[in-house]
């Protein structure tokens, strides 16, 4: 204040400066931050889900893993295969990046990392699926587990993306059993439904490959692929839906009609296909929602 009242021209000079330096410095700071939310944009904005006019985002929108085949408290004899299912994600082999694609890991009688910045541990209690397979011969002895799914990176550290925890009791063990008869042949499949089925949409479909490994086509891989989907109906422009973020399952929203389904395996490589495609399945789409419709169909508070 004294410096002030003796020298108001050097005081007000002092302020003046004070104050360009604090709008430079905030514009300075606007600037770096939004040339960091820009250059983080592609990540946050990359579709998890194919571009297509009749593909829709699951009910809950997230991403999470689960057992195709098993549910919480199945009893089983053993060897048998167990299914990994993937929404909102896709795969791609461990040591590859593509976006926030991830590879499969089941924990067994284990729970979920309390720090998801280390990498999961090769232990027989955490079973790594780095090529991209979408399933794994089970050959516990008899006992209770508690079994879950993780999806992890390249470096094999998780995301936050993850199955309910399941039990499974295994009640018998076979033995001298030959587990690749127990896998079978390389094949794809549709699942989720069966030929002549009636569906309301949007309803799902599910992907999976039997000793063959699923990838996200960008750092192309060799013996790895993508899904691709063909819809046809009679008198009308057939439709190829092809899930090149390595995704195994979608959720559909088609005009009403009679549908027949070919799913097919395409490489990453070469662009031909990796066997042969899955049994056709044909499909009776009704009472198809609008747009407007669908939060109420799913139950989707607003």
């Amino acid at each position: 204040m004294l410096f002030a009242i003796l020298h108001p021209d050097k005081s007000l000079k002092l302020h003046m400066r004070h104050q360009i330096l604090g709008f430079l410095a905030a514009g300075f700071i606007f600037f770096s931050t939004s040339n960091l939310l820009y250059a983080q944009a592609p990540l946050s904005l990359e579709p998890e889900v194919p571009q297509h006019p009749w593909v829709r985002p699951p009910p809950n929108n997230q991403p999470s893993t689960y057992f195709a085949n098993l549910k919480d408290g199945d009893i089983r004899e053993t060897p048998f295969v167990a299914r990994f299912g993937l929404s909102m994600r896709g795969l791609v082999p461990a040591g590859k990046t593509a976006g926030r694609a991830g590879h499969h890991h089941l924990l067994i009688n284990q729970a979920l990392p309390l720090d998801f910045k280390k990498p999961l541990p090769f232990t027989d209690k955490y079973i790594h699926f780095g090529k991209g397979q979408m399933e794994m011969v089970v050959n516990l002895p008899p006992g209770s587990y508690d079994l879950r799914l993780v999806l992890a990176d390249q470096g094999h550290i998780p995301y936050f993306v993850f199955s309910k925890p399941l039990k499974l009791i295994v009640s018998k063990q076979n033995k001298g059993v030959d587990l690749a008869s127990v896998q079978g042949s390389p094949r794809i499949e549709l699942i989720g439904v069966a030929d002549r089925d009636t569906v309301r949409p949007p309803f799902r479909l599910q992907f999976h490959a039997s000793g063959l490994n699923i990838s996200d086509i960008g750092p192309k891989i060799p013996d790895t692929g993508h899904f691709r989907l063909v819809m046809e109906r009679t008198g009308q422009k057939s439709e190829t839906i092809a899930f090149t973020g390595g995704q195994t399952e979608t959720w559909l929203n088609p005009p009403a009609g009679n549908y027949n389904l070919r799913l097919e395996l395409v490489n990453n490589v070469s662009g031909n296909p990796m066997a042969a495609a899955a049994p056709p399945l044909m499909l009776n789409v009704t009472n198809q929602l609008a747009p407007g419709n669908l939060a109420s169909a799913l139950n989707i508070s607003k």
